[in-house]
């Protein structure tokens, strides 16, 4: 019976890092060949773990944009009132090696002022 346990508890455990790994955006994903480097508003954001997001508009096509953990953006002076719908920024972001709204931003400029995310 304790044999039997323990194997359940190991599989469970192994699927629930599994499925832990698929969720996350690593750099990997993102082409790094090809930064991007333009001025949009925010349409949303989502200011929430694991990774604050940010609907944006590029080339007239609205793209999720993954920004840094939390922690790193309060870290960074950048807080959640600062990214509301209708704020001005700047973006340096990577496209997605397959998902074609979606990007991955290195930096962030709010106001003139830089964030760095990474």
């Amino acid at each position: 019976m304790m044999t039997r346990l323990k194997n359940l508890t190991l599989i469970f455990a192994v699927l629930l890092l599994a499925s832990f790994t698929a969720l996350h955006h690593g750099w990997a994903d993102y082409d790094q060949t090809k930064p991007t480097d333009f001025k949009t508003k925010i349409e949303e954001s989502i200011y929430e773990n694991p990774h604050v997001l940010a609907k944006v508009k590029y080339k007239k096509e609205l793209i999720t944009v993954f920004l840094a953990p939390t922690s790193r953006m309060t870290d960074r002076g950048l807080t959640a009132d600062m990214i509301t719908k209708g704020t001005s920024v700047q973006l340096v972001a990577y496209p997605h090696k397959t998902e074609k709204n979606q990007m991955r931003a290195e930096r962030i400029f709010v106001d003139g002022k830089k964030f760095e995310l990474r």
